[in-house]
């Protein structure tokens, strides 16, 4: 296994990549995911203007409060994502398009896309 700088320069190397296909428009924004050893964060993102219209992560007391304890970290990361997915509708965003940061499309990662898509969200 590499060492972890070599790994995160190539996630970065892999975000770069995707960054120049995927860009966020106001009918269409970017769900950004990241992903850190202990907390799933999901943004939706504008990037025509700007700015996040809705975030969500696992560190938000209401979750904490809500489901107090998760059996796994990808359970929390599926919780993220339906309750991105739920702002998102409230805000009148149905259809995003998906960045996985330069992470790879399994795990965490996967389990935020498939709890926005169970709330309705289009992808």
């Amino acid at each position: 296994m590499g060492s972890t700088k070599t790994r995160k320069q190539a996630r970065l190397k892999r975000k770069k990549r995707i960054r120049k296909k995927v860009e966020g428009t106001t009918q269409c924004p970017r769900l950004s995911v990241f992903r850190s050893a202990r907390h799933v964060y999901a943004q939706i993102i504008d990037d025509s203007q700007g700015i996040t219209v809705a975030a969500a992560s696992t560190l938000e007391t209401q979750l904490k409060k809500e489901v107090p304890k998760f059996e796994n970290k990808v359970a929390a990361a599926g919780y993220v994502g339906k309750l991105i997915g739920e702002r998102a509708i409230e805000r009148g965003i149905k259809e995003v398009v998906f960045d996985r940061n330069g992470f790879l499309y399994h795990g965490r990662v996967k389990a935020v896309s498939e709890g926005a898509r169970e709330v309705g969200l289009v992808f």
